[in-house]
């Protein structure tokens, strides 16, 4: 209930007549059953942009310290997050990341639309980063398709009265739904776990237009690469186009 009347009651409202976001190609999201919502990750707002732009409910995964703050403010978000229903991602490994993974892979189950960061952090800087496999295994695990999504301009910040800093024009382009279902039996296959990633990351980047970059965000963030060693990475395209794994069935 709570994200139906924040949607409309607030983000619609307001973003729309003050940042005027916009939609390309809304039809490609399936209009029922479970999927996967595969995006790049530019700034905090994507994860606001997204569901305000797409007609059915996005639940999109939120680290787990964000329901646990003791600050006001975090108790806030914390409460906020929850009302809408956003599902808690622990990040620690052991039963906690299990029981998370459980409760996200449950909005699959259900029939929903699930929001996924392949690169799991947000872009150091405006570049398309490597793509975890996470996104893949759901996919494969649950028979749901994936579909891509662009996000654009949610780094475009101007001044509302030169004072209030507002988005001007962020956008969402929505990709044809990508089906894995034919390796739907190699779920623990690492090589086809990455093919997968690759493929979804590369529908990514025919919609955004981004510079790829075969290295993790995260490591980029921990200072882990040179500015030499990261234009060494630098490739058209992820994975560079290699061929897809064979398909294997199980034996009877």
């Amino acid at each position: 209930m709570y994200y139906w009347f924040f949607k409309f009651a607030l983000f619609v409202p307001v973003l729309r007549s003050v940042c005027r976001p916009w939609i390309e190609n809304p039809e490609n999201i399936p209009s029922s059953g479970g999927a996967i919502l595969a995006s790049n990750h530019l700034a905090y707002v994507d994860t606001i942009v997204l569901p305000l732009m797409s007609r059915r409910r996005v639940t999109f995964p939120a680290k787990a310290e964000l329901f646990h703050q003791k600050s006001f403010l975090g108790r806030v978000v914390g409460w906020f997050l929850r009302a809408i229903g956003q599902v808690p991602m622990d990040r620690t490994g052991g039963r906690a990341s299990e029981e998370s993974l459980n409760e996200t892979a449950q909005v699959l189950r259900d029939g929903h639309l699930l929001g996924i960061y392949p690169e799991g952090t947000r872009s150091p800087d405006g570049r398309l980063y490597k793509g975890r496999t996470g996104a893949a295994r759901l996919a494969l695990h649950h028979g749901v398709p994936v579909i891509p999504v662009g996000t654009v301009g949610t780094t475009r910040v101007k001044k509302l009265f030169g004072v209030i800093p507002y988005l001007d024009r962020p956008g969402v382009r929505i990709g044809r739904p990508l089906d894995f279902s034919a390796y739907a039996d190699q779920v623990e296959d690492r090589q086809v776990l990455r093919w997968v990633t690759d493929e979804i990351m590369a529908a990514i980047q025919d919609l955004t237009g981004q510079e790829y970059v075969d290295a993790y965000s995260s490591s980029v963030k921990a200072g882990n690469f040179t500015p030499e060693q990261l234009r060494a990475r630098v490739q058209d395209r992820p994975g560079n186009a290699g061929r897809p794994p064979a398909i294997t069935t199980a034996e009877p």
